[in-house]
């Protein structure tokens, strides 16, 4: 029976914010260090935003690399959520020093550039410790942004839903119309601004 190699260096990347209507897709990459181990890695969407926030020091901290990558939502209006999300765990990969080689993605698909080979395994966030904690950068970056995004556009609550598509959100939404943080792409951005075309 061989034994892992503790030397390989394997990324987890995992991203936060594909769903809401407003706000980037983040995506982050992360390399543990196997002799540094973090107790309590898990999916983001388990655990609290406490424990995720006593999380996040530990993983900058102890990860042998880490890069977070932040996609705005008029690049992923571009792309399409996809190929933004695609984009953004590429170059979350590309930005990793050591640099990785392998890279384990949650989901069932990979970029086609990434810099080193990976891997895609479905449900990864709560199985493989590295995508944990990469979705754990990820989701605490995008909710600090949200709530700096609610300062600075009052009015759509983004510090309490993150930009998703809840009953408050989207009852603003029709209220005040979109600001530049909203996806346009996105049906209920889409048809608000439709519904503006014609007065």
């Amino acid at each position: 029976m061989t034994s892992i190699d503790e030397s390989f260096l394997r990324a987890g990347v995992d991203e936060a914010g594909r769903g809401p209507l407003a706000g980037p897709v983040v995506v982050a990459a992360v390399i543990l260090d196997p002799a540094c181990p973090i107790d309590g890695l898990d999916d983001s969407k388990k655990l609290s935003e406490r424990r995720r926030e006593a999380l996040y020091p530990l993983i900058v901290e102890r990860a042998l690399a880490h890069c977070v990558v932040v996609v705005e939502a008029e690049e992923i209006d571009r792309l399409n959520i996809f190929q933004a999300t695609m984009a953004g765990m590429s170059r979350a990969v590309a930005g990793l020093a050591p640099a990785a080689q392998e890279a384990l993605v949650d989901g069932n698909k990979l970029p086609r550039d990434l810099p080193c080979p990976g891997r895609a395994i479905v449900g990864g966030d709560a199985l493989e410790p590295a995508i944990s904690a990469a979705s754990i950068l990820a989701k605490v970056t995008r909710d600090r942004l949200m709530v700096a995004l609610d300062a600075a556009h009052p009015g759509y609550g983004f510090a309490l839903h993150k930009g998703y598509p809840t009953p408050a959100h989207l009852a603003a939404l029709q209220r005040l119309g979109p600001c530049v943080q909203h996806r346009r792409s996105y049906a209920p951005v889409r048809e608000r601004l439709a519904r503006d075309s014609l007065f």
